[in-house]
């Protein structure tokens, strides 16, 4: 009897799929190689099968979307026009175990099967199977160790040294390699563009400008604002990334008072205070469970911390008032954040069964990311917030207002650093007038004296610029009114009072309001 073919099975195809990934290159591992790979599965299908090559050059074997060959086998798969998938190892396929289990269910759907030249197992059978799982563990166990292990080497050297560690281009910056302290590496040098940076940070630090200000000035001053983005091509600076310039300590010629400014954040400071020297600019980590810690560099800032402190302040109280249907619905918005997840709450309406009263309540947003929260929606209200706001900063502005007389007097501390800080100005006097008269042994002795004195005169002059810091005056008048009249306010100028005032607020089911002022 004559055999008849299956003329569906006719137009299959068998589907090889090879890929190489950057660190296989880095290995030079030959047995790994798109051609080493694509010769082998050749063989193994035979010359004459209908087969097509899918093939992913220099791509992580982490996810399946950033292969564009994977995403079109499968979608041809998908279509009805593979039988079978041919891979070298199980690990070319995926090396990331739930991806690939989700993956393989999927194919074992539409019929379609995936063999490995390398591994000695049918995984038609359940042992099979087990074997093949076992394997992808190991290769997603080796993936995630060698991420962390290179996270880990960038965490050591951003700690040890102020050395550029490459990665992110720093506009305004380039690279260039130096020894310092015996040790090779890259600090950053100002390009043609820095003159830019200290334009952008001197246009914002001023009242009335804004970050559009900035990007205006630049165009119709012909100034070069063109920045490489993440995919290597090159881009006009916009209003984002303007800011992030505005936000980065790598710009600041960092002394004292940025020290204060960041260890008073919580930022934990690398280098001692007088490492500060207000030359040297900064660079901003983050630690593997998100917190920051800061570091001084080798390379110069270009704006002055005056300026940069101005600028943050600014940022501070200049955040975004939303749009009129979300300020709507409390003059609190942008300012609440869970005090348990650190993530916004918005403001969610309910109506009782019979539709006749509505009430807000709190909805956490960090209930919806992947670790979750406690709850997704609050017990506390919107009301019981906002009235506990509103008397905190009433209280507030009478703290500042009595603070404010209490400067007016004598402050006997400061007085007292000022006497102390002359007397060593004239105990160092006396002495030098004597070094031109001094024999070898006392001019010794005057020397390490001096030495002396400086060094207590430092200290008190550091007190001395705390305790400026301190009684610093904050002019209340602009708010004083406004919170007088606040039952007469819109929404939007209780909003912007409220964004003048505070940082954020913490609130929590269990640990209630907790409110941080910036000022």
């Amino acid at each position: 009897m004559k055999k008849t073919k299956n003329k569906i099975s006719d137009y299959k195809i068998t589907a090889i799929y090879v890929r190489r990934s950057v660190s296989d290159k880095d290995k030079d591992n030959n047995s790994l190689s798109i051609d080493a790979q694509k010769a082998e599965c050749i063989k193994y299908v035979g010359e004459n099968e209908n087969y097509r090559i899918y093939c992913d050059d220099g791509k992580s074997g982490k996810d399946a979307i950033h292969r564009p060959a994977f995403m079109q086998m499968m979608s041809d798969a998908k279509e009805g026009l593979i039988s079978k998938i041919i891979v070298k190892k199980y690990d070319r396929f995926s090396r990331n175990m739930r991806e690939y289990l989700n993956i393989t269910n999927e194919l074992d759907n539409l019929g379609i099967s995936v063999f490995s030249l390398t591994e000695p197992f049918n995984t038609a059978t359940k042992e099979g199977r087990m074997m093949r799982n076992n394997l992808l563990n190991f290769a997603e166990f080796e993936r995630e160790t060698i991420a962390a292990r290179v996270a880990d080497a960038y965490n050591t050297k951003a700690r040890e040294t102020g050395f550029y560690q490459g990665g992110k281009v720093y506009y305004g910056f380039v690279p260039e390699r130096r020894t310092i302290n015996g040790k090779t590496g890259s600090v950053l040098v100002p390009s043609p563009q820095a003159e830019a940076v200290k334009i952008a940070y001197d246009i914002y630090q001023h009242n009335g400008t804004s970050l559009q200000d900035v990007i205006d000035y630049f165009r119709e001053n012909n100034i070069n604002c063109i920045v490489p983005s993440p995919k290597k091509r090159k881009q006009n600076l916009d209003r984002s990334q303007v800011s992030k310039i505005l936000l980065n300590p790598l710009y600041v010629r960092a002394d004292k008072d940025i020290y204060q400014y960041f260890s008073s954040l919580g930022y934990e400071m690398l280098d001692d205070i007088e490492a500060y020297d207000s030359v040297h600019g900064l660079f901003w980590h983050t630690n593997a469970d998100g917190s920051k810690f800061i570091k001084v560099a080798y390379h110069e800032g270009l704006v002055d911390s005056k300026v940069w402190l101005a600028v943050q302040d600014k940022k501070s109280h200049n955040k975004r008032i939303p749009h009129n249907r979300e300020a709507l619905n409390s003059w609190l918005t942008g300012l609440t954040k869970c005090a348990h997840c650190g993530y916004g709450l918005n403001i969610m309406y309910s109506w009782n069964t019979s539709h006749t009263i509505q009430w807000r309540y709190y909805m956490d947003t960090g209930a919806y990311r992947a670790a979750g929260c406690l709850s997704k929606r609050l017990i506390i209200r919107p009301d019981e917030v906002e009235n506990a706001v509103f008397k905190a900063m009433k209280e507030r502005i009478e703290q500042l207002e009595i603070a404010k007389k209490e400067s007016k007097k004598p402050d006997s501390k400061t007085e007292s650093i000022n006497a102390d800080i002359i007397r060593l100005d004239e105990e160092i006097s006396k002495l030098l007038d004597k070094l031109a008269n001094a024999d070898d042994v006392v001019f010794d002795y005057i020397n390490k004296r001096i030495k002396e004195l400086h060094t207590k005169k430092a200290a008190l002059e550091e007190s001395l610029r705390n305790q400026t810091r301190k009684h610093k005056k904050i002019d209340t008048s602009p708010l004083t009114e406004p919170l007088k009249n606040w039952d007469n306010l819109s929404v939007h100028e209780k909003h912007e009072v409220a964004m003048t005032m505070i940082d954020v607020i913490y609130i929590s089911d269990t640990d209630g309001i907790d409110i941080h002022f910036s000022i």
